[in-house]
């Protein structure tokens, strides 16, 4: 790994994706998630893998998680890379009428954004 990419992230910070991450791939994944909106809390974060600013907000997002005792009383946790998938995002912001930012966590109940937040103001505490 070379100097910059200890730095900034590189290609294997990827692979090290947390366990409790469900993926956003596919507009079938999207329509899934709000679905399961309607019988239970889900939240989607919102990720940027080429801006420094978005990692370092989901790597403190991320231990902010792991530091909880009770991981099960949050929201289930979907992970949207965008540069991969950015036609899903803009599908993101159009169905649920929210602008779009990155990074980003949306909280969504009932088919709908109940609470969202970007950049340094992201925390477990949305999701409550």
């Amino acid at each position: 790994m070379s100097f910059f990419d200890k730095i900034f992230g590189g290609k294997e910070e990827a692979k090290e994706q947390k366990s409790f991450w469900k993926k956003i791939e596919s507009e079938d994944d999207l329509r899934i998630v709000i679905e399961n909106s309607y019988a239970y809390k889900v939240a989607i974060f919102k990720h940027s893998t080429s801006c420094f600013i978005s990692k370092t907000v989901l790597k403190n997002f991320e231990r902010e998680i792991e530091n909880l005792e009770n991981k099960e009383d949050i929201a289930d946790l979907y992970f949207l890379d965008l540069l991969a998938f950015r036609p899903i995002s803009n599908k993101i912001a159009a169905d649920l009428d929210i602008r779009h930012e990155s990074p980003q966590l949306l909280v969504i109940e009932d088919g709908k954004v109940i609470n969202d937040a970007s950049h340094q103001n992201i925390s477990i505490n949305q999701l409550s």
